[in-house]
């Protein structure tokens, strides 16, 4: 597992212990940022089921100010700030071990929107609808921002949710990827 592109190019990252985390591969991770990037001038993103913290610190690498990453596992935080200390991100990043719909609500309070929001939960216990919901109800995006879902190819999530509108959907084997942007009337 590696940085693909910008700053960090090949940099390689470290994968979480055991076997409870599934590192998004290069192939999905290059696709992704073609869509939404490939490289950016500025913004902030959050990296809710962060894991290894890999579309995160792709993100940081392609030009992204600052990310908060957020995993509820200790080792996986372990793992991003090892990755994040690698890289020389600390700077640009939070990291907080906290579960998904908590995370939401500690984002919320501090009105924080961000540029682009990362959603990769495991696929056995995906509740990407609702956190989507409330994405959307809180409105956790800048307008024209994106939510990147990573899910299980079988997975097929609503067109729309609100103000956000599906922009792309792609498999790769059993892996799903949606693509949200918000759009304001």
């Amino acid at each position: 597992m590696r940085v693909i592109s910008g700053e960090c190019k090949g940099r390689p990252l470290k994968a979480v212990p055991g076997s409870g985390t599934r590192p998004t591969t290069d192939k999905v991770k290059e696709a992704i940022f073609n869509i939404i990037g490939p490289y950016f001038e500025s913004g902030t993103g959050l990296d809710l089921f962060a894991g290894s913290g890999g579309l995160g610190i792709e993100a940081l690498s392609r030009g992204l100010e600052k990310v908060i990453f957020v995993d509820k596992d200790f080792k996986a935080m372990q793992t991003v700030k090892s990755n994040l200390d690698s890289c020389g991100y600390n700077e640009k990043s939070e990291v907080y071990r906290n579960e998904a719909g908590r995370a939401l609500k500690a984002v919320n309070k501090r009105e924080l929107k961000f540029h682009y929001i990362f959603l990769d939960p495991p696929y056995k216990k995906q509740k990407l609808q609702e956190l989507l919901e409330e994405i959307e109800e809180n409105d956790l995006l800048i307008e024209s921002g994106y939510v990147v879902c990573e899910h299980s190819s079988d997975i097929v999530l609503p067109e729309d949710i609100g103000s956000l509108r599906t922009i792309r959907k792609e498999s790769y084997g059993i892996i799903g990827i949606t693509i949200y942007q918000k759009h304001v009337e």
